[in-house]
C-alpha cells in the first residue's frame, strides 16, 4: 500500500482540486484508492466517495483523542487498498491554536509516517514561490515533504520560471502544475463547497481537473517515488460491546442531513447495533427503532419540504413522547424545535424542544470545542466532557435549560465559553458534532443507556 498527504500553503491554494483530480486520475488506472480527509469537514470527503466509491474517512487528531485510536481508523481503511490519499486541512501547519503539531496536517503526516505533496499557488508570482517552499521544507526537519505542484499557472513559461526557482534554491521536487482554468472551481456556501449530490454536473467538472491534470503533473513519477509499505491487520482498539437483543437505530438521511462520519456507523455495527435509514423529507412513515440519530446537513436549504412533510414530523414528536431515544446534532436540533426561521418566513419543525432556529449572515460558531455535562444525559454522565466540533449559520433561541457548559480552549488556555445542548425525556440535541471514537466510555455509555433503559 502507499500513502501521500496533500497539503497546501494555506486554503485556497488548490489542494481540493489537486486532490480531486488526483483521485480520479487514480481510479481510472485501475487502482483501489483509499481517501482521506484531515479534520472534521463532511463535505470534501463526500466527493472523494463518490469518486473512489470507497468511503472517505476523517482523521481528526482533536476529536480522536488516542493516537492509537486515529492509527487504527487510518489503518483499518487503508489496509486493503493499493494508494491511500490524505487530502489535508487549511494550510500544512495550521492546527489548533499555534502548537504545529496539534491536530494540523503535517502532525498527522508525521504520525502516520507519511510523505507530503505541498500545493502552492502561483498566481502572480515566480521565484518568491521559492521562499514560500523553502521556508516550508525547513520549517519541520522531521516532516518528509516529497514535492510540490504549483497551482494557478497562467502559461508554460510561468511554469518554467516557478519551476527553475524552486529547482535552484531548495531540496524539493516539482511535480508538475495545475493550469489556470476558472471552470475548475466547484460552487460553494456558508459551510464550505456544495455537497456533490446537489451538483448536477459535478464529475463532468471532476473529469475535466483530472484530464488536466494528467497532462500537466508528473503522476507516474509521483507514484514510482512512494514506498510501498506492508501493512498487518489492525486490532481493535476498544473493548467488544455486545447485547443479547441488539438495538435497532433509524438514521435520518437525505439531503437535509447527510454529515456522518462512516466510523461513527461502523462502529455502531460492530457493536452490534442494527441500522436503518428514512428520510424526513419524503418518507411518510417512521421506521419502528429504538433510538433515532438526526445529524447534521443543511435543513435550512430543504426548510419547505421538512415542513411539509406533517405526517413525519408528527410521527418523530411520538416517538419523543414514546420515550424513545433521540440523539440530534447541529441540523438535528434545528429540525427538533419549534419552528426555522429563514429570513421573515417561520418553517414549522416537529416541535420536542420549545424555541426558535435563526439564520444569520454571519457564522456563530466555528471550530473546535468540548462540552461539560452538568447533568446525566445520552451521551455521558455529569462531569464528563464531550469533544466536538461546531459550524454553523444559525442559533437556537429558546428557554429550556441546558446541559453543558461550552467551552473553547486554545494553547492551553479557556478563550470563550458559552452554554448549550438540551435533553428533555430521552432526547438529547446539541450543535456539537460528535465522533464515536472520541472514547470507549462515550459509545459504550450511549448505547448501555439506550439498551439499559430501553429494556424498562
Amino acid at each position: 500500500m502507499k500513502k501521500i498527504l496533500i497539503g497546501a500553503a494555506s486554503s485556497g491554494s488548490g489542494k481540493t482540486t489537486f486532490t480531486l483530480g488526483l483521485l480520479e486520475i487514480l481510479k481510472r488506472r485501475g487502482l483501489n484508492v483509499q481517501p482521506f480527509k484531515v479534520g472534521p469537514d463532511y463535505v470534501d470527503t463526500k466527493y472523494h466517495s463518490r469518486i473512489t466509491k470507497n468511503p472517505s474517512r476523517n482523521l481528526d487528531s482533536f476529536l480522536v483523542r488516542d493516537k492509537k485510536v486515529l492509527n487504527y481508523l487510518f489503518e483499518k481503511a487503508a489496509y486493503e487498498s493499493d494508494v491511500s490519499v490524505i487530502e489535508g486541512v487549511m494550510g500544512l501547519f495550521d492546527g489548533f491554536g499555534i502548537d504545529k503539531d496539534s491536530c494540523s496536517s503535517s502532525s498527522v503526516a508525521k504520525q502516520l509516517d507519511c510523505p507530503v505533496i505541498l500545493v502552492v499557488n502561483g498566481k502572480s508570482a515566480s521565484t518568491s514561490i521559492a521562499a514560500v517552499v523553502k521556508g516550508f521544507e525547513e520549517f519541520d526537519e522531521e516532516l518528509n515533504i516529497m514535492g510540490v505542484v504549483i497551482n494557478n499557472i497562467a502559461s508554460k513559461n510561468h511554469y518554467s520560471l516557478v519551476k527553475g526557482a524552486i529547482e535552484k534554491y531548495t531540496r524539493t521536487k516539482v511535480y508538475g502544475y495545475i493550469p489556470k482554468n476558472p471552470a475548475f472551481a466547484l460552487p460553494s456556501r456558508q459551510l464550505g463547497l456544495v455537497p456533490d449530490n446537489e451538483i448536477d454536473d459535478v464529475m463532468e467538472k471532476i473529469h475535466l481537473i483530472a484530464d488536466s491534470i494528467e497532462k500537466t503533473v508528473d503522476i507516474e513519477s509521483l507514484l514510482n517515488d512512494l514506498e510501498d509499505v506492508q501493512m498487518e491487520k489492525p486490532i481493535y482498539p476498544f473493548k467488544q460491546y455486545r447485547k443479547e437483543k441488539p438495538i435497532k437505530l433509524a438514521i435520518a438521511k437525505d439531503d437535509a442531513f447527510h454529515f456522518y462520519y462512516p466510523d461513527n456507523l461502523e462502529l455502531l455495527e460492530d457493536c452490534g447495533v442494527q441500522i436503518t435509514y428514512f428520510s424526513p423529507m419524503t418518507d411518510k412513515q417512521l421506521p419502528e427503532a429504538d433510538a433515532y440519530y438526526f445529524g447534521g446537513g443543511y435543513p435550512e436549504e430543504f426548510a419547505d419540504e421538512l415542513s411539509q412533510n406533517s405526517v413525519m414530523r408528527k410521527a418523530i414528536f411520538e416517538a419523543f413522547e414514546n420515550d424513545k431515544f433521540i440523539l440530534a446534532e447541529c441540523g438535528g436540533l434545528m429540525y427538533l424545535g419549534e419552528t426555522l426561521k429563514i429570513e421573515e418566513k417561520a418553517f414549522p419543525m416537529v416541535g420536542v424542544f420549545e424555541g426558535e432556529s435563526q439564520m444569520t449572515s454571519r457564522l456563530k460558531r466555528f471550530g473546535y470545542c468540548y462540552g461539560i455535562l452538568k447533568e446525566d444525559t445520552l451521551v455521558g454522565k455529569k462531569g464528563e466532557k464531550i469533544y466536538g466540533h461546531e459550524f454553523h449559520h444559525s442559533t437556537f433561541e429558546t428557554k429550556e435549560p441546558t446541559m453543558m457548559t461550552m467551552e473553547k480552549n486554545r494553547d492551553g488556555e479557556v478563550v470563550s465559553s458559552w452554554k448549550g445542548g438540551y435533553q428533555k425525556r430521552n432526547t438529547f440535541a446539541s450543535y456539537l458534532h460528535l465522533h464515536f471514537f472520541q472514547s470507549e466510555e462515550f459509545v459504550h455509555h450511549l448505547l448501555e443507556t439506550i439498551a439499559t433503559e430501553g429494556d424498562k
